[in-house]
């Protein structure tokens, strides 16, 4: 078996692509602000959304712009020892949003669908020319995020694909478009 970095991190080193604020943005408003945690007498107690951010670090967009808006935040990286396959924070959490490496799709949303939460991830559009996506949510109904306009991600100049957030039992419809303003 492949070491996790191997995995997660394509050989030609350009997995580590930063997502710009105003790609995080429009996505704040699908993410519930609290969540019912227990009943008691027959009444929900509640909390705010915990986020896990597994493919980020502290100054990710991801991180700062959600936590601005008052969600609690958890973010992991494999720079930090916290490898996506192995690791799943202690503490409670609710949703995973992040922008994992393009490097083994696959493997990235089968983990993410083993913790039966609702997830969105960042993916490209091109994926879904593929088999593996239409395989692994055969039984899970996929929803997609789209935009109006191609991500710019912080290390590259010219964007040859269109991206869009791959979500699981998140957004109010199947697929959602949206026009993105920066």
């Amino acid at each position: 078996m492949l070491p996790s970095n191997d995995i997660l991190y394509s050989s030609w080193g350009n997995d580590e692509c930063y997502t710009p604020k105003y790609w995080v943005e429009p996505i704040i408003k699908y993410i519930p602000k609290q969540k019912a945690c227990m009943w008691k007498y027959n009444v929900p107690t509640w909390r705010n959304t915990t986020i896990w951010c597994p493919f980020d670090k502290e100054e990710s967009n991801f991180v700062i712009l959600l936590r601005e808006a008052w969600y609690k935040v958890i973010c992991s990286h494999i720079d930090n020892w916290q490898d996506f396959y192995n690791y799943e924070p202690k503490e409670e959490w609710d949703i995973i949003i992040s922008n994992p490496p393009f490097t083994n799709k696959k493997q990235i949303f089968e983990r993410a669908m083993s913790f039966n939460k609702p997830f969105r991830l960042l993916m490209t559009l091109t994926w879904l020319n593929d088999s593996w996506p239409k395989l692994l949510f055969m039984e899970k109904d996929l929803q997609l995020l789209m935009f109006d306009k191609r991500i710019e991600y912080s290390n590259s100049k010219k964007i040859t694909f269109s991206s869009a957030y791959y979500c699981w039992n998140f957004l109010p419809k199947q697929i959602i478009m949206e026009k993105l303003i920066r």
